[in-house]
């Protein structure tokens, strides 16, 4: 019997490129989308309620989030040109692609949106209301695409988790926006805010922990270095401002405040960890090898 042969890499070099995406640009434009659609949505669902003081923070607070995230995207691609060249053709097999038209269709309901709660009685104008429920309908794909987006690459850390990746990402954008419900909102009007953040962390942490379980030795990236760092804060914020909201949420302004803030911090905790373990596993060629080699003796008879 001939021993296994250890996998190696030409010259110990990284067998895939590691992403030369910066971390406030790429990072910060996959947590402010997130926050921006789920706002939108939670949004919607307010108003229809009949609760102004907690729609209003939302419809702000996406419209502000999806111009920084625009702003965070075209600095990255370097020019403005490339964005609009890129609505040039539509590719449904590309989320680069379907992503830029969701952007396209839901940043100018947005504004619309927030535009309508400066203007006195402009919530209760049809452009206002067509906004609203267009950015509402809209803001689950935005939240949930660049999940889709990132798994989409041959990052170890990233492609790997491709099953759990949009779920991480629409829990993490739920407890963000609740986050922001909880800290813009009176407290006689953020119940909805409340139950959204025990979905959302919920949903986020459980996606986590089978993603984890799922993608093997790829797993370490999570938990090591910078990325497992900021995970782990990710997990322990969620869990404050989960616990926050569900003991003082409506009992305190200040309370509700907090924990609004602990879940902001935590989603954007998360995307930056998610980011940076996608680059730490591109850097090692056994994040690469390993799992290919786990597949290929999978299928073996």
């Amino acid at each position: 019997m001939v021993a296994e042969a250890e996998f190696t890499s030409y010259y110990g070099r990284p067998i895939v490129k590691e992403p030369t995406w910066q971390a406030l640009d790429i990072a910060g434009y996959l947590f402010l989308g997130g926050l921006a659609g789920a706002s939108s949505t939670l949004a919607a669902g307010a108003q229809l309620s009949g609760r102004p003081g907690l729609a209003r923070p939302l419809k702000l607070g996406a419209a502000g989030a999806i111009s920084l995230s625009l702003v965070a995207l075209v600095r990255d691609l370097g020019r403005p040109a490339r964005f609009l060249n890129m609505l040039r053709v539509f590719k449904p097999t590309s989320p680069m692609s379907v992503g830029v038209w969701i952007l396209s269709a839901y940043a100018p309901a947005a504004g619309v949106a927030a535009l309508a709660e400066l203007v006195p009685l402009g919530r209760l104008s049809p452009l206002a209301k067509l906004g609203t429920a267009g950015a509402a309908l809209i803001g689950p794909a935005v939240a949930s695409y660049t999940g889709v987006l990132i798994a989409n690459t041959a990052t170890p850390a990233w492609h790997e988790g491709h099953r759990e990746m949009p779920f991480v990402f629409v829990g993490s954008a739920a407890s963000a926006a609740a986050g922001l419900g909880l800290l813009g909102a009176p407290l006689v009007e953020n119940a909805p805010a409340q139950r959204l953040a025990v979905i959302g962390a919920l949903a986020e942490i459980t996606a986590v922990r089978l993603l984890e379980r799922r993608v093997g030795i790829v797993a370490e990236t999570y938990h090591r270095g910078h990325a497992g760092t900021l995970m782990r804060s990710a997990e322990a914020l969620t869990l404050a401002g989960l616990a926050g909201a569900s003991l003082t949420g409506r009992r305190s302004r200040f309370g509700a405040a907090v924990s609004g803030a602990a879940l902001l911090a935590a989603s954007a905790c998360a995307r930056f960890g998610i980011f940076e373990a996608g680059r730490e596993s591109a850097r090692d060629p056994k994040y690469t090898v390993v799992p290919q080699r786990e597949r290929m003796q999978a299928e073996r008879p």
